[in-house]
């Protein structure tokens, strides 16, 4: 969720409207990693997903997102058998198999840009995670991430009616404010071939670590989230996934989102979420091979914002090593 200090001053007084600190993910369902850290290394290969995410196109500063994350399994019971080819091949390629059933372990890594008006956050963070299993067809995987974020406060990029009775702008610009805070977080995952269900925690220690040449506080708020979903067969050739996602950080209110992802043949999928009180989501995607995955998404505001704001966009490109 982030945190979007609006410049507007009324008698004197300057609004601050909290929002989100962490970041928005339209695709959650195609990256669960980001989510939580406990989704590290369910496939036997090494998955990497680069993105790139813009909001309220048409506002100036509009937040934007890009991230790379990379994860793969360790434990001997989830080897991987190297292959370096890239083809594209004849037909359509499915998703890759969840394997189930062995015990193993996880790592995986992630850096993270985020820019939001005047603020940027740049996090580097690294992740392991324990996969149990609970039977045959059922896993349950503990996450923990432990990494480092840097918040800089960009002057040039504020705009407020009157710097001088802006208590908040004098505060950040006084205090030179970057300031580098540790960030933990962890992560219960349960999940099958055709279910799953997390609930996660991030900014679990706040502001308690941090250095820099700043004083300004940024304020990090602990940040909760839990999601969860189901694959139904329709036929031979298509599968619906329902799922959804619960955020909440205070002293926001609580966010929800409801998905239906349509899957052909477990190749190309296409979905549509509703993100209350915010968006309306609509996404495709494709696995163009074994290696590379593409998905598409496309937010229409159905907030306040919309008069001025034609949407956002999301791009993920997904590059799976190893993949047999």
């Amino acid at each position: 969720m982030k945190k979007i200090i609006f410049g507007i001053s009324l008698l004197g007084l300057t609004t601050i409207s909290y929002s989100q600190q962490i970041p928005q993910y339209s695709q959650y369902l195609r990256n669960q990693f980001m989510v939580n850290p406990a989704a590290a290394g369910v496939y036997n290969f090494t998955d990497i997903t680069l993105s790139g995410r813009s909001q309220w196109t048409g506002f100036d500063n509009a937040p934007m997102t890009s991230y790379m994350s990379i994860c793969a399994p360790i434990s001997k019971n989830a080897r991987i058998r190297y292959n370096p080819g890239i083809r594209t091949g004849s037909g359509l390629v499915q998703n890759p198999e969840i394997p189930t059933g062995k015990l193993k372990h996880a790592i995986g890594g992630q850096m993270l840009v985020d820019q939001y008006g005047a603020f940027r956050k740049i996090q580097f963070a690294g992740t392991y995670a324990l996969h149990i299993p609970l039977s045959e067809k059922v896993m349950m995987s503990f996450g923990a991430r432990v990494g480092l974020s840097n918040n800089s406060f960009i002057q040039s990029r504020a705009i407020v009616l009157d710097p001088t009775l802006d208590k908040t702008y004098i505060n950040y610009t006084m205090n030179q404010s970057n300031t580098n805070i540790l960030d933990l977080g962890t992560g219960l995952y349960i999940y099958s071939k055709r279910l799953f269900f997390g609930v996660a925690a991030d900014q679990l220690t706040k502001n308690m670590v941090n250095f820099g040449s700043g004083t300004a506080s940024f304020d990090p708020q602990i940040y909760l989230n839990a999601m969860g979903g189901i694959k139904l067969k329709v036929n031979e050739n298509f599968t619906v996934t329902p799922a959804f996602i619960v955020k909440y950080m205070s002293p926001a209110p609580v966010s929800i989102e409801g998905t239906l992802q349509f899957e052909y043949k477990e190749a190309m999928w296409a979905g549509i979420s509703y993100r209350n009180t915010d968006a309306i989501i609509a996404m495709i995607g494709i696995n163009i091979n074994k290696k590379l995955k593409f998905g598409y998404s496309y937010d229409y505001s159905v907030s306040r914002f919309n008069k001025y704001s034609s949407g956002g966009h999301e791009l993920v490109l997904g590059i799976m090593i190893g993949r047999n």
